[in-house]
């Protein structure tokens, strides 16, 4: 059976302005929001933050539903860096740090997102979580029986805001 790592989310106050979990996914140092254009390294791309053109734009949601007790979570990143978590009987709102906001973003950025099939589950697993992501126009479902390191990566650390229950 799959397991959702949840972690306590610290300082979840509207007006918390920072605070990550050491030794958390969300470990690098603060850039503007503006995207530099990717970088070409060996015919390989690297991955860049995407832009945040809006502030009130949903860069991101994942929900987490299923498993033997019924779970439903979500957590929704904005563009201004707001992240709105719900989950577990109780929910959240923290606005990152820039560097937390541009790590998320750099995550998004990771070209091999792309190649990620929109729906990945083992219809013969029985009460597994899924996963569903929405983002860049397009929505992605597992049950995170394949591996997929950049969704992985992804799904990681935005659940690392789900609040504790």
């Amino acid at each position: 059976m799959a397991a959702v790592g949840v972690l306590a989310l610290t300082g979840c106050g509207a007006e918390d302005s920072g605070g990550g979990t050491p030794g958390s996914p969300l470990a690098s140092d603060a850039q503007d929001s503006r995207a530099p254009a990717p970088e070409v390294t060996a015919g390989a791309t690297t991955p860049t933050p995407v832009p945040t053109a809006d502030a009130a734009h949903q860069l991101v949601s994942l929900s987490i539903s299923g498993g033997f007790a019924g779970v439903s979570q979500q957590v929704v990143l904005r563009g201004d860096g707001t992240v709105h978590a719900r989950g577990n009987g109780s929910s959240a709102t923290r606005h990152l740090r820039a560097a937390e906001f541009t790590e998320l973003r750099t995550l998004l950025g990771d070209p091999a997102l792309d190649e990620v099939p929109d729906v990945t589950v083992d219809t013969g697993a029985a009460d597994l979580f899924q996963y569903r992501l929405r983002f860049d126009g397009r929505t992605v479902t597992t049950d995170r029986s394949a591996a997929h390191p950049a969704l992985d990566r992804l799904i990681d650390a935005l659940s690392a805001f789900l609040p504790k229950g």
